[in-house]
């Protein structure tokens, strides 16, 4: 598997996917029927994995219920943006109440709550599961083996913020240089890294499908500096529950563990090597028939 391929198509990622087969016009305009607009756009944040593969999974599973679906990308600040402006429709990876707290703090009034559908995420610095510290009290110290560098991904994300401003201060690491660019870049690097038997420090977050594709360790936090575990919600629009009230209903109720999660990131991440979700998430979906009809029932 090309791993630096397969991040760079994901990052660039904006693709349709085709309704699925096998249900009649009837069922697949119920919805539409019940009121429901047909056009659904849904927010997708750059690089983060678990919001791509939880986008294309309901992309498909409203195609094939008669929506039109588009996937817009963009970094979280657009995204709320957007969001309160009524440019997307939802959202489908808000952490709380730790990682996207100041986007809520501000457009918090002009959007609307569906959903919880996991309380299992994590934000950490993840180094190489070898290397000689367990701990962000011991980083400082013992910079210059990973080369006086944390590497980590999109200047505007949650974690970036909680990196800069609570986990470098409280734990001496000013000297070392923290390099923001985007997820891709940083998996190339975890990459390069573990291909070269190198130490390597990076943030990163559960759940991700890195997790099982390299050998690694979180740093062990004491001061809290990276908050606690976070539920992971969905958001939408003011009027979305207006517009789009059968839909609106199913993301509210939308719930996927990290088991679930981990086995549709597997297949589009890890075992798959291109941009083209559609037929892999319709393989998915018919080997996962029974859950993904729970979502919509």
């Amino acid at each position: 598997m090309n791993i630096g391929s397969r991040i760079t198509a994901a990052a660039a990622l904006s693709v349709g996917i085709v309704a699925l087969t096998g249900c009649t016009a009837a069922e697949n305009s119920a919805a539409l029927e019940n009121g429901d607009e047909k056009d659904v756009s849904i927010a997708v944040f750059n690089g983060w994995d678990e919001a791509v593969a939880t986008s294309v999974l309901w992309e498909s599973i409203l195609a094939d219920k008669g929506y039109d679906v588009t996937l817009d990308y963009a970094d979280p600040a657009p995204v709320f943006a957007g969001l309160a402006a009524g440019d997307y429709d939802a959202t489908l990876d808000v952490w709380l109440p730790f990682t996207h707290k100041s986007y809520l703090d501000e457009y918090g009034d002009d959007i609307v709550e569906l959903g919880a559908w996991n309380n299992e995420g994590k934000n950490a610095i993840a180094v190489n599961a070898d290397a000689p510290i367990d701990s962000l009290a011991e980083l400082a110290e013992n910079a210059d083996l990973f080369g006086n560098k944390i590497v980590g991904i999109e200047p505007g994300a949650g974690l970036t913020m909680a990196t800069e401003e609570r986990v470098i201060p409280t734990y001496g690491l000013e000297d070392m240089e923290y390099v923001t660019s985007s997820t891709s870049a940083m998996l190339t690097e975890l990459t390069s890294a573990t291909k070269a038997g190198e130490n390597i420090a990076v943030t990163l977050w559960e759940p991700h499908w890195a997790y099982g594709e390299f050998a690694l360790k979180n740093l062990e936090d004491p001061e809290g500096a990276l908050g606690a575990v976070e539920t992971i919600h969905a958001y939408a629009s003011t009027d979305f529950s207006e517009s789009h009230p059968t839909a609106a209903g199913w993301l509210s109720d939308f719930e996927m563990d990290l088991d679930t999660l981990y086995s549709l990131e597997k297949v589009l991440f890890v075992d798959y090597d291109g941009d083209d979700y559609a037929p892999i998430v319709e393989k998915w979906i018919e080997d996962n028939r029974e859950y993904v009809d729970g979502l919509t029932s």
